[in-house]
C-alpha cells in the first residue's frame, strides 16, 4: 500500500466485515511532537483474546478464502519504518481500535493519498452505516459525519453521483483549509 488512505480503507474493511454500524476515522498531525497518528474505531464484533495475540502476524487472518491477512501487518511495517508503532484493542461484542503512530517528518511515512475519495466511497458503498471522520492539524480540526449530513440533507444514502461531487470538493476544501499534509491533490472536473 503506497498510502495512509489505502490503509484505512483496508482496516475500515475489517470493520466492515465484523458487522460495525459506527466507524470512527480520526487523523492527528502534530509537528511540535513529529506525530502522525491515525486511529479507527468501531462498534462491531471486536477480536478474540486469542486472535488480538497475533493479530499482526501476516500469517494470522480469521478470513477462510485465504491463508493470509495483510493489512495489520503491512500498517505496522509502515507506521515502524518511521519510528511508529501500533497499538490494537478490541473487545469481543464491542469493538476494536487500532492507532497507527507515525513520524511525522520522516522520509519513509506514506502521503494520505486520496482520503476523500476513500471517504466517499465508503459512505456510498454502506448506507446503513455510521461513518464518522476528524482530522487535526495546527493550523485546525475538521470533523465529518455521515449521518448528520444525511440527516441535513434528508437524503437515505449517497448513491446520487452529484452527491458523491458535492461532497468530494467539499472535504477536500475543509482539508485544504486545515493544511492536510501529504493529501492527493484534487483532480479537475
Amino acid at each position: 500500500m503506497k498510502e495512509i488512505s489505502l490503509h484505512i480503507l483496508d482496516i475500515v474493511q475489517n470493520s466492515i466485515r465484523a458487522k460495525a454500524t459506527e466507524i470512527s476515522i480520526e487523523i492527528e498531525e502534530a509537528e511540535v511532537n513529529n506525530l502522525y497518528l491515525v486511529r479507527i474505531s468501531d462498534n462491531g464484533n471486536g477480536i478474540s483474546k486469542e486472535m488480538l495475540k497475533n493479530v499482526t502476524d501476516p500469517y494470522v487472518t480469521s478470513r477462510t478464502r485465504r491463508k493470509m491477512g495483510l493489512g495489520l501487518p503491512l500498517l505496522k511495517y509502515h507506521a515502524e519504518l518511521t519510528g511508529g508503532a501500533i497499538e490494537i484493542h478490541s473487545e469481543e461484542e464491542k469493538g476494536t481500535m487500532v492507532e497507527a503512530r507515525f513520524s511525522l517528518n520522516h522520509i519513509d511515512r506514506q502521503p494520505l493519498g486520496d482520503i476523500v475519495g476513500v471517504i466517499v466511497i465508503l459512505i456510498a458503498a454502506n448506507p446503513g452505516l455510521n461513518f464518522s471522520y476528524r482530522h487535526r492539524t495546527e493550523k485546525g480540526d475538521y470533523s465529518f459525519s455521515s449521518q448528520e449530513v444525511r440527516e441535513y440533507l434528508e437524503v437515505e444514502n449517497f448513491s446520487d453521483r452529484e452527491l458523491q461531487k458535492d461532497l468530494s470538493i467539499m472535504l477536500h476544501e475543509n482539508l485544504e483549509d486545515i493544511g492536510a499534509s501529504g493529501l492527493r491533490m484534487k483532480e479537475k472536473v
